[in-house]
């Protein structure tokens, strides 16, 4: 296995779409054409399995240097109320463009941080949010906690407009990890929101560790899998740590390269962490996932509705996913629009009544069909396909991408479909990059991605 990792160890997409944002096509993208292809994707989900939502709510009173997502540090919450204000105005935007009143079956508050804002402020989005929407019939919504900023009155807002899912970023509770991410939170934090939550009435409880950060070791991630598992949530995100500086700046420089682990190490923190899981009943969802049986994760890995979506992997398939706020990304299968990433321009462009999109991509047909056997490998590990799919060089340039990979073991193929074999799981990314068309023929001079194992 350890030859394996050194072999596979490149750095590659997380592949929450097909392509992925680094190569897009801009030039195929319009205003007029998300606009198009988003009414003809509501037209059909809407009817059917509803639409998903996601929120963007990037403030942060302080910077966690591990983190690589879009993000305003600030203690002053003046900012909460205008930026709801565009939020909601966005929102309208698009609730005047559609032809039919959106049904929601999956809505996400992500970040940032969420419980950065008042609850107040949130219980005023949604009240904005489901005066022009209505939630289908069993819908699933969820949101993202700070466990030193969360309250009850947070968690019993959310509840109320049928939130059922919460997760808290733990990362890490060793005390020389968590000073050097700027991440200080004791487990008692932890343990207080997560105990609120369940007597609440959440279902799906969910915590997220870090593997690969500054200082980690094999025992002082068993100690927090010790901590964690004394909790038992139902789900863990169990994610690799990015070590993207060269995209992210500064805010990743809060310790030296040295200070992390090297690859081999880092397979360690993971196959540690791994064991303790699977050792406590919890089950390996796709990549970077686990969830107890009883959790609606698991139960869509075993039905075949499993997806993944720019939120991750959700439990519910809808064909068009609608984004909001500064940095989020929209999704209605056939294309892809990204708003405005600089939050001033975002909120400039909103006050002036325009869709703040900066970039997007329109699927071609062969997107869409890579697209498709991306998303079943990263979601069932399997996926199946017709010889026509591919000319006969690219069929021929598939097989040789793959003749590595069964070589050593790691996946079944032929001219019909292909499984990947349990000593493949590790390996998914590296699986779906041989399918990946844009980034082999681009083959990037710079880096774009973190590490794949």
């Amino acid at each position: 296995m350890q030859s394996l990792i050194q072999k596979y160890d490149v750095p590659g997409p997380r592949y929450t779409s097909y392509p992925t944002v680094p190569f897009w096509d801009e030039t195929t993208f319009s205003e007029t054409a998300w606009v198009q292809n988003l009414r003809q994707a509501v037209s059909i989900s809407n009817s059917t399995t509803g639409l998903s939502l996601y929120i963007h709510l990037p403030y942060c009173e302080s910077l966690c240097t591990f983190c690589g997502c879009n993000k305003r540090i600030t203690r002053n919450h003046g900012v909460e109320e205008p930026y709801i204000d565009a939020v909601l105005a966005e929102w309208n935007l698009y609730c005047d463009l559609l032809l039919e009143r959106p049904r929601l079956a999956e809505l996400h508050l992500g970040g940032g941080t969420p419980s950065f804002f008042a609850p107040k402020q949130l219980e005023r989005l949604l009240t904005g949010i489901f005066e022009r929407a209505t939630p289908t019939e069993f819908p699933d919504y969820g949101w993202e906690g700070h466990p030193n900023n969360t309250t009850r009155q947070h968690l019993r807002v959310l509840y109320q407009f049928g939130f059922r899912r919460v997760s808290f970023g733990v990362q890490d509770y060793d005390p020389v990890v968590q000073k050097a991410i700027h991440r200080l939170q004791p487990f008692e934090n932890v343990q207080q929101v997560t105990t609120w939550a369940s007597q609440m009435g959440y279902q799906s409880i969910s915590h997220d560790i870090v593997f690969g950060l500054p200082f980690q070791t094999p025992d002082s991630i068993t100690d927090t899998f010790y901590k964690t598992l004394m909790l038992r949530p139902d789900r863990i995100a169990f994610y690799s740590y990015a070590h993207v500086p060269w995209i992210k700046g500064n805010g990743q420089r809060g310790f030296r390269d040295e200070d992390l682990p090297s690859g081999e190490q880092k397979r360690i923190l993971y196959e540690t962490g791994r064991a303790l899981l699977e050792q406590a009943g919890y089950v390996e969802i796709g990549i970077d996932h686990f969830a107890l049986p009883h959790d609606a994760l698991f139960k869509a890995l075993q039905t075949g509705t499993l997806h993944r979506n720019f939120m991750g992997y959700t439990t519910t398939r809808t064909r068009a996913l609608i984004g909001l706020g500064t940095s989020s990304i929209g999704d209605v299968w056939s294309a892809f629009a990204q708003n405005e990433k600089d939050l001033d321009a975002y909120l400039g462009r909103v006050r002036a009544g325009e869709l703040p999109l900066l970039r997007g991509h329109v699927l071609s047909q062969q997107d869409q069909f890579l697209r498709r056997q991306i998303l079943n490998i990263m979601c069932q590990g399997e996926t199946r396909w017709t010889r026509d799919g591919w000319t006969e060089d690219e069929w021929a340039v598939l097989c040789d991408r793959l003749d590595s990979f069964r070589f050593d073991g790691l996946i079944d193929f032929n001219a019909e479909g292909l499984r990947v074999l349990p000593e493949g799981r590790p390996f998914l990314r590296n699986i779906c990059m041989a399918f990946d068309a844009r980034l082999n023929q681009a083959q990037p001079q710079t880096r774009l991605f973190s590490q794949t194992v």
